[in-house]
């Protein structure tokens, strides 16, 4: 396409309010049929914390990056100022993920830390739209044989992840995007609920 057939037409505000309308239907939609499951997660979160016992964060891809602003919310706050809670992002250890790919293969990279540092009493909160990453399914394999609990956040189907998980918060749509959007806020609503009580 050239520069002469793109349009210099202003985008339109319906371009805009569609999506943030689409957006807004899935997060109803979770809210009417995923509330029971948000608290069993904010329970075993809560729980966890309490406890003194350690959240672990992991994901591929925007559920990465969703894992990590998720467990930094937890050591540094979210709205409210108080103690620190022990939380890490499996993620970001550029080092260690790229070692373990080498040696061992990507599929490793969650497992292989869950192994080194989990244990009984901990949790590993898993971000996974398809629920069939093979890195996230050794990750809650490995964490269950650890003694730590594993809490997911998925879509459509929740996946094979759905069978090794204790609570699942399945975010009723298909698109990858969105789910990553309703898990977000879902994170955030429960640090919200953790820091309330603690």
């Amino acid at each position: 396409m050239t520069r002469s057939e793109l349009s210099d037409a202003p985008v339109t505000p319906a371009a805009v309010a569609a999506p943030l309308r689409e957006l807004a239907e899935t997060a109803a939609r979770a809210a009417d049929t995923l509330a029971a499951e948000v608290a069993a997660a904010a329970t075993l979160v809560r729980d966890t914390v309490r406890a003194g016992r350690t959240l672990y964060f992991c994901g591929n891809g925007g559920s990465a990056a969703d894992a990590q602003h998720l467990a930094t919310e937890y050591v540094v706050r979210y709205r409210r100022n108080r103690r620190a809670y022990p939380a890490v992002a499996l993620t970001t250890d550029t080092s260690l993920l790229t070692a373990c790919g080498n040696d061992f293969g990507f599929d490793h990279v969650f497992a292989r830390q869950v192994e080194a540092l989990c244990r009984p009493g901990d949790l590993l909160v898993i971000h996974s739209t398809s629920g069939n990453s093979p890195n996230v399914l050794l990750a809650a394999r490995a964490a269950r044989e650890a003694g730590a609990k594993v809490l997911a956040l998925s879509a459509r189907d929740g996946g094979a992840l759905r069978e090794l998980a204790d609570v699942n918060v399945i975010v009723p749509t298909d698109r990858t995007d969105r789910a990553q959007e309703i898990h977000l806020c879902v994170g955030h609503l429960i640090c919200d609920l953790v820091e309330a009580e603690l």
